[in-house]
């Protein structure tokens, strides 16, 4: 009887000592997945933040594209008006000049316009007419059309040479005008100033007057 019992006790305390081992090894399985999740969360931890640091650098490099884009737009704008700006303004201000000099003489315009009131004044006028008045007729007129026509083109050339000078103030206030430029729209501007002084003289007969006729 009392081997019996200790036989018995020996297997219950085998089987405790298995049913303790399948205890331990079914509470370790879930450990094991834990910690087997834990370490391929860590895993991807890095995994997932390499996409975003890669994303980042893309980011960067994309905005640094555009940043170089546009300050070579930029540059290429800032710099097609001030070339085409100065070839306009600098032609300006050479027409200014010449139709300074054109103002001073009266061209071949003035020219015709007073060999036409030459002519003009030749038809109208009767030969029973006096002097002074055949000489206003065949010379006054004809001197004042061709000052009339020099004063025109002396007003121009001061229009167009004072539109050069202020430009730059209202197209491209950043940009300095060629000193070139300046100083051919002031001739201009000088010129047109000149010519239309006398111009307005000779108009007038304050200037190179018609001389009066003896009585």
């Amino acid at each position: 009887m009392g081997t019996k019992t200790d036989d018995a006790a020996g297997a219950k305390g085998a089987a405790g000592t298995g049913a303790e081992a399948d205890e331990v090894t079914g509470a370790g399985k879930p450990e094991t997945v834990d910690v087997t999740k834990s370490d391929a969360a860590d895993a991807a931890g890095p995994e997932g933040a390499a996409p975003e640091a890669a994303e980042a650098a893309d980011a960067d490099a994309e905005n640094a594209e555009n940043a170089a884009a546009d300050d070579d737009v930029d540059a290429d704008v800032v710099a097609r008006p001030a070339g085409s700006a100065g070839v306009g303004q600098g032609a300006a201000a050479v027409v200014s000049a010449a139709l300074g000099v054109i103002g001073l003489s009266g061209g071949w315009l003035g020219t015709i316009a007073g060999a036409r009131s030459n002519i003009m004044g030749q038809l109208e006028t009767k030969q029973s007419a006096s002097v002074s008045d055949q000489l206003q007729a065949m010379y006054g007129d004809s001197w004042q059309a061709t000052a009339l026509v020099a004063g025109f083109f002396a007003a121009a050339a001061l229009v167009v040479g004072f539109l050069v000078l202020v430009r730059p103030a209202f197209g491209a206030p950043g940009q300095e005008q060629a000193p070139w430029i300046k100083s051919v729209a002031w001739a201009g501007v000088a010129l047109g100033v000149i010519g239309l002084i006398l111009a307005v003289a000779k108009y007038s007969d304050l200037l190179l007057g018609l001389p009066s006729a003896p009585s």
